[in-house]
């Protein structure tokens, strides 16, 4: 299984970006797929999911602000990210999940798969 995340950048605050998440190697319309960012010396920090079935959850920061997305016929995963802050800055992260609940999403621990990992930096 291999998730290549991309998209990342410098962009000045209130500017926009769009990460996209190819997968390969695993039955991306059954998984649940999620979006984690980690600043240095920190853990991995939830930031949206969508399930297998094309329900979106937020954590409280970014909604309003991300969208999440996935083309299935792609098997590709986006972030839709507007307005955004220094505060964004971090390591986005996809990750790839065979659980079917919603009441774990924000829990990385339950995510089976994981990307590379693409740089956001967002400058005041």
């Amino acid at each position: 299984v291999q998730l290549q995340a991309s998209g990342g950048g410098l962009v000045q605050a209130g500017g926009s970006l769009r990460l996209s998440c190819a997968a390969s190697g695993l039955r991306f319309s059954s998984h649940t797929m999620g979006w984690f960012r980690q600043a240095p010396g920190k853990e991995h920090d939830y930031v949206a999911a969508i399930t297998w079935g094309g329900n979106t959850y937020y954590t409280d920061s970014v909604k309003g602000r991300f969208t999440i997305s996935r083309d299935n016929a792609k098997n590709t995963l986006y972030l839709q990210m507007n307005s955004l802050k220094p505060e964004d800055t971090s390591v986005y992260y996809c990750a790839a999940t065979v659980y079917k609940g919603n009441y774990y999403l924000a829990d990385d621990t339950r995510y089976d798969y994981w990307g590379q990992g693409t740089q956001v930096t967002v400058s005041s």
